[in-house]
Order: structure tokens, then C-alpha cells, then sequence
């Protein structure tokens, strides 16, 4: 279906009046000759459908999702450093040696208390074993005396003993039940010792623990695999905990901050296409939004988005890009941008037609200028919103050389692409 013409009739009258003025000028003279217009080598394509696309452009700083920023947990002086920036490095990798000769004698120290203490409590369990041998030995004693005691007694009461004899081994059971008592004392004062022994070794493993764990501070290692970045410290320089000694970089995918106007937040959702354009506005690499603010920004009225890309390899952590923002698309048409020309501000573009035949002769193409109304550009593609339908025969080369209604020779036909 045909739309109405989207030009305004004063633009098409003043263009028609300067056309008709260059082509009267250029015409006469071959007239004049008795000769007729050479006609103008050309390429032509059919006219392309495509997509068209409505965008943005932002700019932003890429962030690389694994960063880790090297920080010492201790003060101390740098005796080694075991890497150069731009080092690709696995987890684990050592990165920095600070000064660690007292951590070490504070290490050694305490892996000797350690000894120490696990002696006094193999020989605070050897006691206690003892102890709990000679209280078995005690309590049998004392069982064995009083079983006597009540067989003697018996025969006391009968007769066949004298008290004499009860006497004897009364005392013999009462030692008996002394014995057991500091057998049972000795017993009780052995586990105390093995507790505190057991103590005495917990607290000297905990300040191993703690001198081990000062000594690896003093190494700086790395997290996890990536590319090291700049090291402005030197062997000599100390440093503080907290400071900075390098980042650890993943270049393998990133994160772009956003700020999309807030009168685009209708609009705005997660999945939308983002397209990464190098200098020359071509796409680099495409990636879609992944997270969308909840809020806006009240000072700047944004609306915080996130992109995500992975690293075509030109990459790198903190990189200024420009990227598109596709809202929608829609079919439409589109035409080589070096098939376009201007004149007085308005576009056109050429379009091969059948003109009149000559007395005798074939009918010859001339070329016919078309005003257009063109939209934004995409890549090498200008998109037109009226003037020109798919399929008609565009000229796309020698465009220079060509005036409305001038004899044109096709040399070639190019094939359409779509961008």
C-alpha cells in the first residue's frame, strides 16, 4: 500500500524548480549539438527490507566481574616481590613477602610450647594412669580385708576365734580403706593435672595458630586467577595493613553501569539488547541489561541498569565505551548510505526507470531522483521512513555524475545486504 507523500509541497516545488533548472542548462547544450546525452555507467541493487532499530547511545565504564583488590592483614617492610604487573597468575600464586624474622622466632616459640605442653601432658596421663591402677588395687584390697573382717567376726561370735584375732583384722581392713582414700586423692590429683595439661597444650596450639597465621600474612597471595595489575611498591618500602599493593584482574566478562533517563523507565527492562561500538560506531560485541534499579536517582533522575558482555579480547577493567541501547524494532527499509545525496538539506536518492524510446531506437534506463525522508543510521545503512519501496532498482554507484532523467548504462547489479 502506497502511503501519502510525507513531504511538504514547498520542498518538493523549490527542488523540482532547481532540478528543472540544472537539467534545462545541462540539456540545451547536446540540443543545441544535435546530440544526444551520453549515457552514465552504473551499478543498481534492488532496494532492501530490513530491520529498523529505535536506539540510544551512553557511555560507560567497563568493570570486570572479578577484581580483587590485594590488601596486607599486618604492618611490614617488603623483602620480595615475585611478580611483574600484567602477570597472569593462578590462585595461590605468592605475590609479596613482607618482612617475617620475628613472626618466624614467634613461630618457632610457639611450636615449642606446643612440644612442651604435649610432654607435660603425656606425663600428667602416665601419673593418672598409675594413680587409677593403684585406686583399683587399693579398692580391691579393701573389699578382700572386709570379707575377712566378717568371716573373723563370725567366728568370734561362735567361739572358735579369739577377739584377738577380730582385732587384727579390723585394722587390717581400716588400713585397707585408708589405702583406697589416697589412692582415690592421688587419682583426683593426676586428672587435675591432665586437665591442665590439656589446657596448657590448647592455649599453646592457639598461639601457634595465631603466630602461623601472622607469618602467612606476611606473604600476599593471590585469590584467584587473573592478570596482575600495576605494583608501585619496591623492596625496602613498608607498608601498613590496609594498604594498597596491587588488583588482581578477570578479564573474561563484564559489568557496565548505566544511567538511563528517567522518562525512558517505562521502557527500560531487563533483557534488552546493548550493543558495544568501537571509534568507528561499529559493533564490537553485544550484550543485553541484566539489572534494573528499583529506584531513580533523585539527584541526576536516572535509573540505574546494568549490562553484561563478554570479552571479545580488546576488552580491558575501567575502559570508556560507547554502547546502543536497542528500545524496539520494526520492519522497515534501508539503503546504502553512500547511495543518499543532498540537495538544499533535502535527501534523495536515484532509482533506475524506462524512459521514452527514440525515434527508431530502443527504449533507454535514465535515472530518476527520488526525494526520501530518512531515519537514523545503522552501520552503513540509512533507514527510510517513506520515499522508496523494497525491491525497486537503486542506483548505488556514479551518483555524482547523475541528474534527473540522464541516459544511464547498467554495468552491474549488485546484491542486496541487509545490515
Amino acid at each position: 500500500m502506497v502511503k501519502a507523500n510525507p513531504f511538504p509541497a514547498g520542498i518538493l516545488l523549490s527542488a523540482t524548480l532547481f532540478l528543472s533548472v540544472a537539467l534545462g542548462s545541462c540539456s540545451r547544450q547536446p540540443e543545441a549539438q544535435g546530440q544526444m546525452p551520453l549515457a552514465v555507467p552504473v551499478q543498481v541493487q534492488p532496494v532492501s527490507s530490513g530491520t529498523l532499530l529505535q536506539t540510544s547511545e551512553f557511555v560507560g565504564v567497563l568493570e570486570a566481574q572479578n577484581r580483587v583488590a590485594l590488601r596486607p592483614e599486618v604492618d611490614g617492610q617488603v623483602v620480595q616481590v615475585f611478580v611483574q604487573p600484567g602477570d597472569r597468575v593462578r590462585r595461590g600464586t605468592p605475590i609479596m613477602q613482607l618482612k617475617a624474622d620475628q613472626t618466624r622466632a614467634q613461630v618457632g616459640g610457639a611450636i615449642a610450647d606446643v612440644a612442651a605442653a604435649q610432654a607435660a601432658k603425656s606425663t600428667a596421663e602416665a601419673r593418672l594412669s598409675a594413680a587409677l591402677s593403684q585406686r583399683d588395687r587399693a579398692a580391691a584390697d579393701v573389699r578382700l580385708q572386709q570379707t575377712e573382717f566378717q568371716r573373723t567376726e563370725s567366728l568370734v561370735n561362735e567361739g572358735a576365734l579369739s577377739q584377738q584375732a577380730l582385732d587384727r583384722v579390723r585394722n587390717a581392713r581400716d588400713t585397707a580403706i585408708a589405702t583406697l582414700k589416697a589412692a582415690e586423692d592421688e587419682a583426683r590429683a593426676a586428672q587435675a593435672a591432665v586437665d591442665q595439661a590439656n589446657a596448657t597444650l590448647a592455649r599453646a596450639q592457639a598461639q601457634r595458630s595465631v603466630a602461623s597465621a601472622d607469618l602467612q600474612d606476611r606473604r600476599i597471595i593471590a585469590p584467584i586467577d587473573g592478570v596482575v595489575g600495576d605494583i608501585s611498591l619496591k623492596v625496602g618500602d613498608y607498608v601498613k595493613s590496609g594498604d594498597l599493593i596491587t588488583n588482581i584482574i578477570q578479564n573474561g566478562a563484564f559489568d557496565l553501569n548505566l544511567s538511563i533517563p528517567s522518562e525512558r523507565g517505562p521502557e527500560l527492562e531487563v533483557g534488552l539488547p546493548v550493543e558495544l561500538l568501537d571509534a568507528q560506531n561499529e559493533l564490537l560485541i553485544r550484550g543485553r541489561i541484566n539489572f534494573v534499579a528499583p529506584d531513580v536517582n533523585a539527584a541526576q533522575q536516572s535509573i540505574l541498569a546494568k549490562a553484561r558482555f563478554p570479552n571479545n579480547g580488546s576488552l580491558r577493567d575501567g575502559q570508556f565505551v560507547r554502547v546502543r541501547v536497542i528500545w524496539d524494532s520494526a520492519p522497515g527499509v534501508l539503503v546504502p548510505t553512500t547511495a543518499v545525496t543532498r540537495i538544499a538539506g533535502q535527501p534523495f536518492v536515484f532509482v533506475a526507470e524506462t524512459g521514452q524510446a527514440s525515434a527508431g531506437g530502443e527504449p533507454q534506463q535514465v535515472a530518476r531522483q527520488r526525494p526520501v525522508q530518512l531515519g537514523a543510521i545503522q552501520g552503513n545503512y540509512y533507514q527510510v521512513m517513506a520515499g522508496i519501496r523494497p525491491g525497486e532498482p537503486l542506483i548505488v554507484s556514479g551518483i555524482l555524475n547523475l541528474q534527473d532523467g540522464v541516459p544511464i548504462i547498467t554495468t552491474g547489479q549488485q546484491t542486496s545486504q541487509r545490515p
